[in-house]
């Protein structure tokens, strides 16, 4: 309760103290999935499932298993222009398949629906300080943000991300490419530009839907792991720089101003 209680509070400006922490894992896990506009439900529930497979994966409790502690902390919400408040699932601990497959069926449960707009800003944003209020102390801190487009919203992204990144929080980033909303330049190359940062950061790219529950669980494995792999999964070194501001400009009668 205090835990929502503070979200609503940062959100309206009211600053909160930060609880203690009151039991270490190896990881601070946020799963913030994207549900604008953008995305149709076809998208939605292949998304919803491949989420699904992968928490219940084999391979994801193995890694959980094998951590120091053998114990992460989750959470998950939805977000499109603004965080739905609905879609917020409080944070559980996951040491076991059991631990997973209650968490997976509370996701599985919960309705699918987009909203207008993208404000990866603001689910950053929202991220940090689910983050920063939680009753966890872990070795790490990640937000896990999958999204089809720029963003187009709220303030810009590279503030809120360089905020997150002075919080000690590492941002990775699902680039979805099955049918990504507008943008100039590959999405992928955006988000590891303007979105993820942090040590061993990286960006995985998904063009179609049969792919989608691999690169969930690849994600997952790698966050919960802590491989250091990420240098494999950035992309080319030469590519040119993507523009951060790119959503905002394509937004009707931002250049007009």
């Amino acid at each position: 309760m205090f835990k929502v209680l503070a979200l609503i509070l940062v959100f309206s400006g009211i600053p909160v103290q930060a609880t203690a922490a009151t039991e270490e894992v190896d990881l601070e896990l946020v799963l913030a999935v994207d549900m604008s506009g953008s995305i149709d439900m076809e998208e939605a529930r292949v998304q919803r499932s491949g989420y699904l497979e992968a928490l219940r994966h084999p391979d994801f409790i193995s890694a959980v298993e094998g951590g120091y502690l053998g114990r992460i902390a989750i959470g998950y919400f939805e977000w499109a222009g603004l965080v739905n408040q609905a879609s917020v699932m409080a944070w559980q601990v996951i040491a076991d398949a059991a631990d997973a497959e209650a968490f997976a069926a509370k996701l599985e449960a919960r309705p699918i629906g987009t909203r207008p707009w993208t404000s990866i800003s603001n689910a950053i944003l929202f991220g940090t300080s689910f983050i920063d209020s939680n009753e966890f102390s872990g070795v790490r801190r990640v937000l896990d943000i999958s999204g089809d487009g720029p963003n187009n919203t709220g303030q810009p992204v590279t503030p809120a991300r360089d905020a997150a990144l002075a919080r000690g929080i590492v941002i990775n980033g699902l680039a979805i490419l099955i049918r990504p909303s507008a943008s100039v330049g590959p999405l992928d190359q955006y988000y590891a530009d303007c979105v993820m940062g942090g040590p061993g950061s990286f960006v995985l790219a998904v063009h179609e839907p049969e792919d989608f529950a691999v690169a969930i669980r690849q994600k997952l494995i790698l966050e919960v792991s802590g491989l250091s792999r990420a240098s494999s999964l950035r992309l080319a070194a030469d590519q040119p720089a993507a523009d951060c501001m790119i959503g905002e400009k394509l937004r009707p009668g931002f250049l007009d101003r």
